[in-house]
């Protein structure tokens, strides 16, 4: 059977079985020519008669400078993005309508002018008028911000090749639209056509690019993956609507840590960073009561206190409800089951909320045994010291498992005014002055000891 052939276009890629000389896609003449694998016959050594270039090759040892970093004053952003704006990076922000994706780029827009960093900001979704009464309400009506609103791409990039800035910020994604692509702004073509443009125009240029993305009902950035891997750094803006609070999540980064927290607060002024988030989160807790416990997490390379909350009511139904805000609803199915297995605690019969308070989600397994005492807190109508944290990862046989970073989780309670913690035993042993830790090997002895059951 003989072979296809396939022939493609250099100026706009369109695809064709047969050559012609002029293309039918964008009537340019003789820019058709065949497609031909590397790897096949003389390709080996030659591309259309042209032998390439050799590539300059390094070892794992060479030592490289690390890149210059450019800070904008908003110390939660310049956490996350790994201590400061990478030039010729480019970073895709993400998050849902109206959480303030655009107010905190506006904001950041305007440190990074104000420090002497040439910055555009484009808009493709309000008008230059709306931007510049965002600004005015934010009290950054005098900062050397640079304004458009546009969503043509190739009009965009002649513009910014032109003016030559050192930050460009694109809201968002989804309404830029390349005249060569043949689809609606938003599609699924069109957004990885013009993430890969502005991409490779940020690395060729050595300008920073923050790009906003919209999401998905699922929370995820809409339009394709692979989106996520051309740019440099992912962040996620995440918050509850009838929460102030507000968490700017990197999920990818290649010039610092990933599962990076900023912390910021909702305010008629704007955003404002929070320094501590432990203390925020706590600040609306009161007198200890059942289904009240606090947890130590690690999120990024910080720590922070949150307060999980539970419920535990009989049912009326025939199939009891396990409703979840904050954490993972598998999860807290695999605790149940576990303490019913290996601790004789059923919950049949009876519905079961649990939330993570000021809005936060929590992702690590070191939760389980913070859930697991604010279950049984509900159950037992039996609440913890006021002043004790817990933390650790709960396995199917019912051990208690160490959790990372313990050390830092403890100082972290302990500067919080925090005198008890309830920890796994197992691990390093650390002296804390004015903390007491109480350790358990597994769930029934912990049960046993702080409830008095097992």
């Amino acid at each position: 059977m003989a072979k296809t052939k396939s022939f493609s276009c250099s100026a706009c890629s369109a695809s064709f079985t047969k050559w012609s000389g002029r293309c039918d896609g964008c009537g340019e003449w003789n820019t058709i020519s065949e497609d031909k694998a590397l790897s096949a016959g003389p390709a080996k050594k030659t591309l259309g008669g042209r032998r390439g270039s050799t590539i300059a090759l390094t070892s794992l040892a060479t030592e490289e400078t690390p890149p210059p970093r450019t800070t904008c004053g908003v110390g939660e952003l310049d956490r996350v993005l790994g201590g400061g704006l990478v030039p010729a990076s480019a970073i895709l922000v993400g998050g849902d309508p109206g959480i303030g994706k655009s107010t905190l780029l506006l904001q950041a827009a305007a440190q990074f002018a104000n420090a002497g960093i040439k910055t555009i900001y484009v808009s493709g979704e309000e008008a230059s008028a709306q931007v510049r009464m965002r600004a005015q309400r934010l009290g950054l009506r005098d900062a050397p911000v640079q304004l458009a609103a546009e969503t043509n791409l190739r009009d965009i990039l002649t513009t910014l090749e032109a003016e030559k800035p050192q930050l460009a910020i694109i809201d968002s994604i989804q309404t830029m639209w390349a005249d060569n692509v043949d689809s609606v702004p938003g599609s699924v073509s069109q957004v990885r056509a013009a993430a890969h443009e502005l991409t490779t125009f940020a690395k060729r240029n050595g300008v920073s690019i923050i790009m906003v993305g919209h999401v998905t009902k699922d929370g995820q950035i809409a339009g394709p993956r692979v989106v996520e891997h051309m740019v440099d750094t992912v962040l996620y803006f995440e918050g509850e609507r009838g929460h102030q609070f507000r968490i700017l999540r990197a999920v990818k980064n290649r010039f610092g840590p990933a599962d990076e927290i900023g912390v910021f607060e909702m305010t008629g002024a704007g955003l404002s960073e929070v320094i501590n988030p432990s203390a925020l989160f706590l600040s609306e807790r009161g007198q200890p009561s059942p289904g009240s416990v606090v947890f130590s997490g690690i999120e990024g390379t910080r720590p922070v206190l949150v307060e999980m909350q539970a419920l535990v009511a009989p049912s009326p139904h025939s199939q009891p409800r396990r409703a979840v805000v904050g954490w993972d609803s598998s999860r807290l199915a695999m605790i149940l089951a576990v303490l019913e297995a290996r601790c004789g605690i059923p919950f049949a019969g009876l519905d079961v909320y649990l939330n993570v308070a000021g809005g936060m989600k929590i992702s690590e397994p070191a939760a389980d045994l913070a859930v697991a005492a604010a279950l049984l807190s509900a159950r037992e109508d039996t609440a913890l010291p006021a002043d004790t944290v817990v933390f650790g990862e709960i396995s199917l046989s019912g051990a208690l498992r160490p959790a990372p970073q313990s050390e830092n989780r403890l100082k972290e309670a302990q500067k919080l005014g925090f005198s008890s913690a309830i920890a796994p035993s197992g691990g390093k042993s650390f002296e804390i002055p004015g903390l007491t830790v109480r350790k358990s090997g597994d769930l029934t002895g912990f049960v046993g000891e702080f409830f008095g059951a097992g």
